[in-house]
C-alpha cells in the first residue's frame, strides 16, 4: 500500500461521559496533522450515561457519532463502526486514549512500508513506551501464552487497543466475528489467519494506563469473560469450522 487517501478510525465508547469530548478532540488534533483525510466513527455502546450527547456536541465534520440503547460489548461496537467505515485503511482505538494517538502515524507507516494486511499496536515491541500496572502485565503474559498454545498466532501482543486493517481485509474479517466482548481481538486474528491474511505486523506504541478507568475487580471479571470467549473461538474454529474461506 503506497498511498492512504482516507483513514477511518472506529472509537468504541462505554460510559465515557467524563472524558469523551477531550479524548475525541485530542484524537482529531493528531489526525488533522496527518497528510491524508480521516473520519472518526464514535460508537457509543449503550446509552447508560451522557456519553452519546457529549460526543454529539463535538463540532467537527470528520467525526460521526453512532450508538444504540443496550450495552452489547466492545467487539460489537467496533464491528458496528467498521460496517459504516469508508476508508481504504480502517482501524480502531480505545476511547480512553491510554494509547497515545500519535502512535497511529507509526502504524500507518508500517502498513505502507510492509504492505501489511493488518498492523497491530504492540506493548511488547522493543520501541514501545509502556506504563502499565504489574498485575496486568502478569495476567497479560499468561493470556498470551494461552492464546499461542490454542491458536499458534505469530503475534506477541494481541490485546492492545489500536489496530489497522486494509479496507478489503476489514470488510472480509469483521462480518464473520461472533464475539461481542473483549476477546474479539483474538477472533479477528484467528479469522485473518484462517482465510489467508498472513501479513500481520506489530508496531510500537506509547501506553499510559489511566488509573480508575477499570478497577481491579472489573479487570478480573473481564479476564474471565475473555477466557470463556477465547474458548468459544477455539470451538468455532476447530469443531464447527465456522469462519469459512476468503470470498
Amino acid at each position: 500500500m503506497k498511498n492512504v487517501r482516507l483513514l477511518s478510525l472506529v472509537v468504541p465508547a462505554y460510559k465515557q461521559e467524563k472524558t469523551i469530548v477531550k479524548d475525541i478532540q485530542s484524537l482529531a488534533n493528531v489526525l488533522s496533522a496527518l497528510p491524508y483525510r480521516y473520519e472518526v466513527i464514535v460508537v457509543v455502546d449503550g446509552f447508560l450515561d451522557k456519553t452519546f450527547e457529549k460526543a454529539k456536541s463535538i463540532k467537527n465534520n470528520n467525526i460521526k457519532v453512532e450508538g444504540y440503547k443496550k450495552n452489547i460489548g466492545k467487539g460489537f461496537a467496533i464491528r458496528y463502526g467498521v460496517e459504516k467505515a469508508k476508508g481504504d485503511v480502517i482501524g480502531f482505538i480505545d476511547a480512553g486514549m491510554d494509547i497515545d494517538p500519535n502512535s497511529i502515524l507509526t502504524l500507518v507507516k508500517y502498513m505502507q512500508t510492509h504492505n501489511a494486511d493488518i498492523v497491530i499496536g504492540s506493548k511488547l515491541h522493543p520501541d514501545s513506551n509502556v506504563k502499565y500496572p504489574l498485575v496486568r502485565k502478569i495476567l497479560s503474559w499468561g493470556y498470551r501464552n494461552v492464546v499461542h498454545l490454542l491458536f499458534g498466532l505469530n503475534v506477541r501482543d494481541t490485546q492492545a487497543g489500536l489496530k489497522l486493517f486494509k479496507k478489503e481485509v476489514a470488510k472480509e474479517i469483521f462480518p464473520r466475528l461472533t464475539v461481542n466482548t473483549f476477546a474479539f481481538d483474538i477472533e479477528t486474528l484467528v479469522i485473518a489467519k484462517k482465510i489467508g491474511f498472513n501479513n500481520v505486523r506489530e508496531a510500537p506504541v506509547k501506553v499510559s494506563f489511566r488509573r480508575g478507568t477499570i478497577t481491579n475487580l472489573n479487570f478480573f471479571k473481564i479476564a474471565l469473560i475473555m477466557l470463556l470467549d477465547t474458548a468459544r473461538v477455539w470451538v468455532q474454529l476447530n469443531i464447527f469450522n465456522s469462519y469459512g474461506k476468503k470470498k
